[in-house]
């Protein structure tokens, strides 16, 4: 089955096939959509995500029920090592602190099962709830992406990178 982490309120567990069905209503939520998209044909691009062999994909389960996910990739380059994350949660479990119950349990592991000593996020510009949500795991502001990222509108939208050190892990 793979590792399995425990954070205050949530589990991250590998990801399968048999979540592909969840985690595709959950991208299919409007506000999820429009931050991660995936084509005409969702539930491939979620099934290819699981897939991804430079990604490895946790489910966010809450009470037994999964509420997103959560997955990792890495530069394993020594002089430039470090390891990269991204994250969706549902709507439904917005404004709990779930996500960042998430990303401090996944920044946990990186940083002491893998000795990654930084690590790397870039949420839309715009997204503020996200910024602040890693904020509180330590997260800081390194620089604006210009026209980083192409949107649903077809034009090109700023992301911001951040990035937090392991010494910088804000426990809660």
């Amino acid at each position: 089955m793979g590792t399995i982490l425990h954070g205050t309120h949530v589990t991250l567990r590998p990801a399968t096939d048999d979540d592909v069905p969840a985690l595709v209503a959950i991208r299919s939520t409007p506000e999820v959509y429009a931050r991660w998209r995936g084509g005409d044909d969702l539930a491939d691009a979620v099934a290819g995500d699981l897939k991804e062999p430079d990604t490895e994909t946790f489910v966010i389960t809450v009470g037994g029920q999964v509420a997103g996910a959560v997955q990792w990739y890495a530069n394993n380059d020594d002089e430039y090592r470090h390891a990269g994350m991204d994250i969706y949660l549902d709507p439904a479990h917005h404004g709990r602190g779930l996500g960042t119950d998430a990303v401090r349990t996944l920044a946990r592991h990186l940083v002491g099962h893998h000795h990654y000593h930084r690590l790397i996020i870039d949420p839309a510009a715009d997204n503020a709830a996200a910024i602040r949500c890693y904020e509180k795991v330590g997260f800081r502001p390194v620089g604006t992406m210009r026209r980083y990222e192409r949107g649903a509108d077809g034009t090109w939208h700023d992301n911001l990178l951040m990035d937090l050190l392991a010494d910088e892990l804000v426990e809660e």
